[in-house]
């Protein structure tokens, strides 16, 4: 479909839209608001009018509209799992709009009285608002997410079938939709796409917001044309709470402990809103404070199958059995403050007019010290004949460059000797909701804002050479000892060799606007059929700007002798009593030094500037769709969508002279854009009432990440690298056809299955290849140089079940234990990438694609005492592709075991203890094979304890 079909339709439809106003025009409408006893909204009731055969679901605010109804007098049925039906009878009269409120009662034939307290609030809610849904999803409502031990949205979205998540210090931070990489996938606030504070990726930090600031969670598997295409994966929906009905005050208190640091826990939650009298103006504030003292335990190892040596006369390059290049063992102390604020307005001016205000700010801090050890080989030109030692062909004795490094910031109330990550998000949305005689609209505007700020970050590093044994018995945990003691224990044996301080910072900015317009079209004889259009309009924007500056402070600090130091050393590493840390300069120290414009330093542009950049993506999208009921059971919703993208990158070119000092470096500037056509075709159909068959093809997209369209040039000397950008990177495209079936039972549970295949093409990896010369910088040949570009085709095959209910039908106090359980399984190929002599590899999986996924929970439940246990697996996968399958790396399985208790002293008070990571589950890496290790990074456990308070009125 070209833009000018495109746009004769859209004029198509809007004559259509005047001429369905004046048959309506004898005609009036009905909207609603559907609520519990407590006032809190009930999403996905369903709404009819069986008489005209006219009926609607309820949204995530458990309102409801119906237009296009003829004057008279009715009878309205309302029905919702785990509730009493409901009928009343209403009068319609001609041009005007009918509202109502409706309070539904639990139904005590269909639950006990432990589920009517306890249960229905977060299950229902969920499972009717995604019974209600005419696509393929998910559903997560806030009272779900409190009944299991999860601190932010990432590690309460891991829960749903087929998707898993990447940890960062202990939490789940990077969302796996599918088995489609976190970039591949899309997140948004009340359908507003989140900004990334992440400087080379599109991802955003899930652990950023705080669970108790999020109404719902919506995950879309299969989009539809009014959805935002570029959800190639699938979309997250976060929905923030809304003003109730009635008085609502919330508050959560509670304390723990971290384990692996033994420092205190604290965090906070407050909620409060209210409607005027009248019910036409409701607000909403809310705020979450957690402040968590933790850290980690890290070891990390580069493998290698070639040692080079000097024979005499010339470095020789001989195969060996694989061994450990480099090795590092990390300390992490961190101390973690996540804030967040919200204020949600809302004014009801008539019927007909709904204007809305929701607003998000969440801001934490990272204050972080790291203390590495990293050891590596000599350079071959350096290792002399009987330097070394192999034994059976594995390099087991060698000479190594040994660096201890301190990381931190400078001394204030703000950095406290600690480098401080200061991340933001920020979101503020405008709309309204317009009914104007059968024609309802829909309008959003949004402003949207990411940030990262490190500033004075310093590094303080003493270097020391010695040989060392390479113990890889176990290859699991790889370890360097010391051939001397004395070598690794003699403070003055380590020399100055660098301080710097960094700046860095990155930002992306969102401006939204969107426009939505629905109109009834009684195709097929459908009396609940609409034709729908609308508009977007995504400006973004996004920065990085980092400076670099080291210092010349030898003559001062010769060696750490010189300097406050502290050992590390300690018989509690997580990784293994092996490994033990030794002397490092204490934070302390390097946060003192006044590194001032007087001290000698030297700004250096090699090793910063290429990675700065500018970028600017605008996004111009239109859509046409209809759902109609082709028969009682049959609904079909089919539309497209247009998307066309403009994208300029500048970055930077720096070059360097022959003995690889910058000279100067280049500005460039790139734009192109490109057009996405999305069609799609949804079909449900209802076998029962509560047993549902779903299908749907849809096209989605996924643009690359900002940094690779950069045209710059990085050259890391140290880690013999060249990282380009390409410009003419090609976003991912998905064919996508999904099956899935679903049955509801009555009190409140599902048994779903499904399956879904992707088709990928242009999907991007990072290629790698070796320099062959020094046209990309001097002294540069035999650099490994990393570029981003397309692949051929992709698929991706999966299937995936879940099982949820209460085992009301055992006997006795058996019957308030409930299970839930999903499993996911996928299978992927990939095409199109090559090895680092050009060649094509062959039987690759595409990258971040796990074959296994599990979820599972034990719950008892018996009105006021509760008990959960919840596991949640993810197998191995490929997470990055070497230059060849040797420097594959890969994402270790994990399996997290929490265990979480509660007791409700009365219907108001609520006391809670929450045990997560049971099973110490480290974020790993391996390399090639599962038992050589690349990082293992360990969190330890925690755990909390706590009261909540919720009063209704």
């Amino acid at each position: 479909m070209t833009h000018s079909n495109f746009l004769q339709l859209l004029f198509v439809t809007i004559i259509s839209l005047f001429l369905q106003q004046k048959v309506s025009a004898q005609k009036g409408g009905l909207k609603g608001i559907i609520i519990d006893e407590s006032g809190l909204y009930l999403p996905g009731a369903n709404v009819t009018i069986k008489s005209i055969y006219k009926g609607a679901f309820t949204d995530f605010n458990g309102q409801f509209t119906l237009v296009n109804i003829p004057a008279g007098q009715y009878d309205l049925s309302v029905s919702f799992i785990g509730f009493q039906p409901y009928t009343k009878s209403v009068t319609i009269s001609a041009h005007r709009t009918q509202f109502l409120k409706i309070t539904l009662l639990p139904d005590s034939n269909v639950l006990d009285e432990v589920t009517i307290a306890t249960a229905i609030g977060g299950e229902a809610k969920a499972l009717n608002k995604q019974q209600a849904n005419t696509n393929i999803t998910n559903v997560i409502a806030t009272e779900q997410i409190g009944k299991f031990p999860d601190a932010n949205i990432g590690d309460a979205v891991k829960r749903v079938p087929g998707i898993t998540m990447q940890v960062d210090q202990g939490e789940a931070r990077n969302i796996i939709i599918r088995g489609l990489a976190p970039q591949l996938n899309s997140v948004t606030l009340n359908g507003s796409r989140i900004p990334s504070a992440e400087g080379d990726n599109r991802n955003v930090q899930m652990d950023l917001i705080p669970s108790d600031m999020i109404q719902s969670i919506q995950v879309n598997k299969a989009i539809t044309p009014d959805m935002d295409g570029d959800a190639l994966g699938g979309s997250v929906n976060l929905v923030t709470r809304t003003a109730p009905q009635n008085f609502r005050l919330a508050a959560t208190a509670g304390s723990g402990i971290s384990f692996i640091t033994n420092k205190r826990i604290l965090n906070g939650s407050l909620l409060l809103g209210n409607r005027t009298k009248d019910k036409k103006f409701g607000w909403m504030l809310a705020g979450s404070w957690n402040d968590t003292d933790f850290g980690s335990d890290n070891i990390e190892a580069e493998w290698s199958n070639q040692f080079e040596f000097n024979n005499g006369s010339t470095t020789e390059k001989r195969a060996v059995n694989p061994y450990t290049k480099e090795f590092e063992q990390r300390n992490y102390l961190v101390q973690r403050i996540r804030r967040s604020f919200s204020v949600n307005l809302d004014y009801q001016i008539d019927p007909n007019h709904n204007l809305y205000l929701k607003t998000m700010y969440n801001w934490r801090d990272d204050r972080e010290n790291r203390f590495r050890s990293k050891y590596s080989m000599l350079d071959g030109e350096d290792i002399a004949i009987g330097d070394f030692t192999l034994t059976n062909n594995t390099p087991t004795q060698f000479p190594v460059k040994v660096k201890r490094e301190t990381k931190g910031g400078i001394s204030n109330s703000r950095n406290k000797n600690r480098r401080l990550e200061d991340q933001r998000m920020q979101n503020y949305s405008l709309g309204g909701d317009h009914l104007l005689g059968a024609l309802k609209i829909n309008w959003l505007g949004s402003f949207s804002k990411a940030s990262e700020e490190r500033l004075n970050e310093r590094y303080a590093v003493f270097k020391n050479e010695y040989r060392v044994h390479n113990d890889i018995r176990n290859s699991r945990f790889p370890l360097y000892t010391p051939v001397s003691a004395s070598d690794a224990n003699t403070l003055a044996n380590f020399e100055y060799d660098e301080i710097t301080e960094e700046n860095k910072y990155t930002d992306e900015t969102n401006y939204n606007i969107a426009t939505h317009f629905t109109l009834p079209s009684p195709l097929f004889n459908s009396p609940n059929g609409f034709i729908k259009f609308g508009f977007r309009t995504r400006l973004k924007q996004k920065q990085r700007t980092n400076d670099f500056y080291e210092y010349d402070l030898e003559s001062t600090f010769p060696t750490m002798a010189a300097v406050s130091t502290e050992n590390l050393s300690s018989d509690t590493f997580l990784a293994g009593t092996q490994y033990q840390a030794g002397y490092f300069a204490k934070p302390s120290w390097l946060g003192a030094l006044a590194l001032t414009e007087r001290t000698p330093r030297t700004l250096k542009y090699d090793e910063f500037l290429g990675d700065n950049y500018q970028a600017r993506e605008n996004v111009y999208a239109g859509y046409l769709m209809t759902e109609q009921q082709l028969t009682p059971q049959l609904t079909l919703l089919a539309g497209v969508r247009i998307e066309q993208t403009r994208i300029t990158a500048t970055g930077n070119l720096v070059n360097y002279d022959n003995d690889g000092d910058y000279v100067n470096h280049q500005t460039i500037t790139h734009s192109h854009q490109y057009t996405n056509y999305l069609p799609g075709i949804h079909l449900k159909y209802t076998l029962k009432p509560n047993s549902i068959l779903r299908f749907a093809f849809t096209n989605t997209l996924a643009r690359p990440n900002y940094v690779d369209l950069v045209p710059y040039r990085n050259i890391l000397r140290e880690d013999g690298e060249i990282q380009l950008g390409n410009p003419n990177l090609k976003p991912a495209e998905s064919m996508n056809f999904d099956f899935m079936a679903e049955h509801y039972f009555s009190n409140i549970g599902i048994l779903s299955a499904g399956a879904f295949f992707k088709n990928i093409s242009n999907f991007s990896y990072t290629y790698i290849s070796k320099a062959s010369d020094n046209s990309l910088g001097s002294n540069t040949k035999g650099y490994d140089v990393k570029r981003p570009q397309n692949g051929e085709d992709a698929y991706v095959l999966g299937a995936e079940v879940s099982f949820q209910r209460k085992l009301s039908f055992l006997p006795g106090f058996a019957k308030n234990f409930a299970v839930m359980t999903n499993y996911t399984f996928l299978k992927s190929k990939a095409k199109g990438i090559n090895n680092e002599d050009g060649d094509e590899r062959q039987e690759m999986t595409l990258p971040n694609t796990a074959p296994h996924m599990f979820n599972g929970s034990l719950s008892y439940d018996d009105g006021s005492f509760t008990a959960r246990i919840s596991a949640n697996y993810s197998a191995a996968y490929i997470d990055e592709i070497g230059k060849s399958n040797f420097y594959d790396r890969y994402y270790d399985q994990q399996f997290f075991i929490d265990i979480n208790a509660g007791y409700s002293i009365n219907k108001n008070i609520r006391v809670y203890a929450d045990l997560t990571n049971i099973t110490n589950q480290p974020l790993r890496y391996y390399q090639q094979t599962a038992n050589r290790t690349m990082q293992a990074e360990y969190y330890g456990s925690r755990f909390n304890i706590g009261i909540k308070y919720d009063l209704f009125r």
